[in-house]
């Protein structure tokens, strides 16, 4: 009788287990790809690129956290006989004084509110915040959502401090008009509420085209070559800190020592006349005025008229 015979030697059974693997690989690899869930196919169809985009203010503007609303700031300005009203992103859209919102599409940045450090920065209490809110003053306020950075358009080098001249230490390029950086999803859905001191306002759909909102307070007048004093940015900065109930000073240090005699932010000035009517582009230039970023290019062909009095943003 013939015994069965088993092949239970070792190199025998290592062979079979490697053949095994082998078409068990085989037969993967053979296989399609396993198709994404419909979950993450949508997932995927809805993430959209983000945009930065600016708004810019440019004239006497302080920034101020919102008292009623901590997810929004609030951007005041006076209204007063040294400069035009207010415009708004182009120029037949001009704003009486009053309160307006600004509204935007949906955001993906954080709102940091991150401040260059070029921009002057002042403690602006709460409720002086709320007094020129309440009060129907010739006063501009626009609210809008807390920025992820307070960015530098237009620099003027100057002095600033809570001391008349201010001390030479506190000399530097100010930020002059200012953008505050949003990261939106589309450039549609932006909307101008608000109510002006008198009389009705019918909400504007803004349009976006180029990746900046403008908010515009210019000069009543272009600046006059035989004023060597900046009469005009000591009595707007003036207007702007009475408004905002902050004590800040303005000067220049290339101004004759005169000019301290006749400055508006004195107690008792002496009257500084203002010549209207001389075309700017030949006397402003750009000596102190640094322009930068992408938004150089867009000032440069909108011809706006910086005032070059320092922006306030609230902090410390």
């Amino acid at each position: 009788m013939t015994n069965p015979r088993y092949f239970n030697s070792p190199p025998i059974a290592l062979a079979s287990a490697v053949l095994a693997t082998l078409f068990l690989v085989a037969c993967n690899h053979s296989q399609p790809p396993t198709a994404p869930t419909a979950t993450e196919s949508k997932a995927a169809a809805t993430v959209a690129p983000t945009k930065d985009v600016y708004v810019v203010f440019e004239g006497p503007w302080a920034f101020a956290p919102d008292p009623k609303d901590a997810n929004s700031v609030i951007a005041l300005a006076p209204k007063t006989k040294s400069h035009r009203d207010l415009i708004v992103q182009t120029w037949d859209k001009t704003l009486a004084s009053g309160i307006y919102d600004l509204s935007l599409p949906a955001r993906s940045g954080p709102a940091a509110g991150t401040v260059d450090p070029n921009i002057l920065q002042a403690k602006i209490d709460p409720q002086s915040v709320q007094r020129v809110l309440d009060t129907k003053s010739e006063r501009y306020a626009i609210r809008l959502p807390k920025p992820e950075a307070y960015v530098a358009a237009t620099h003027y080098r100057g002095r600033a401090g809570s001391s008349y001249p201010p001390d030479a230490s506190t000399e530097k390029d100010y930020v002059t008009s200012v953008s505050l950086r949003y990261s939106v999803a589309t450039l549609t859905g932006f909307s101008l509420a608000g109510s002006p001191n008198s009389g009705a306002f019918n909400p504007l759909l803004l349009r976006v085209e180029t990746p900046t909102i403008n908010f515009s307070i210019e000069p009543a007048h272009d600046p006059d070559p035989a004023d060597k004093c900046h009469t005009h940015e000591r009595q707007a900065f003036r207007d702007l800190t009475k408004l905002v109930n902050v004590t800040l000073f303005l000067d220049y240090s290339d101004d004759p020592n005169e000019c301290h005699g006749k400055d508006p932010q004195n107690a008792r000035p002496v009257k500084a006349e203002i010549v209207p009517g001389v075309p700017g582009f030949f006397v402003r230039g750009y000596a102190g005025g640094r322009r930068q970023d992408l938004l150089a290019a867009i000032y440069f062909f909108a011809a706006l008229r910086d005032c070059r009095a320092p922006i306030i943003v609230s902090g410390g």
